[in-house]
């Protein structure tokens, strides 16, 4: 599955996805209900989507390996410490092991809860096919958006403005 998702990150640098029908993108479609779910922290800690209904959630898929992810999660990072609103929540989902990630999040000293899915049962239920992929998920659970590929700090607020 790594494999492929590495692939598929690869293929992704060729392909502009955004400019395709919203049909033909892989994933969820928007405007349905995003499917519940319960991971851990790498604290240990067990978080669910549902403890977040009433804010809006930028549900972000990523990996530790991935190149275009280290910038992301450093905008994220941003955006999280200097965010005026607090209606909005960032939530991310890594594949990887517990001790890759923690050092990853220490290196890069995000704050924000980062959720760990090494089994990949998170990443198929939200037919992930590249990294990192971004769920824009409305207070009451419902997809609004999603984009795939490394968002800048710029389109992280440009998105968040239209939903």
């Amino acid at each position: 599955m790594k494999k492929t998702l590495l692939f598929l990150c690869c293929l992704l640098l060729f392909i502009p996805l955004e400019t395709a029908a919203e049909d033909q993108l892989p994933g969820l479609k928007i405007g349905t209900k995003a499917p519940e779910f319960k991971l851990q922290t790498i604290e240990g800690k067990n978080v669910s989507l549902t403890e977040f209904r009433g804010k809006k959630v930028m549900l972000n898929f990523w990996a530790t390996w991935c190149a275009p992810c280290k910038q992301e999660m450093r905008d994220f990072q941003s955006f999280y410490q200097n965010k005026k609103d607090t209606n909005i929540e960032i939530i991310a989902i890594n594949i990887d092991t517990k001790s890759n990630v923690s050092k990853y999040v220490e290196r890069l000293g995000i704050t924000f809860p980062v959720l760990l899915d090494e089994n990949d049962q998170v990443n198929e239920i939200y037919q992930v096919m590249v990294i990192p992929t971004t769920y824009f998920i409305d207070e009451k659970g419902v997809i609004r958006d999603k984009y795939y590929s490394a968002m800048p700090l710029s389109l992280i607020k440009e998105k968040l403005k239209q939903f």
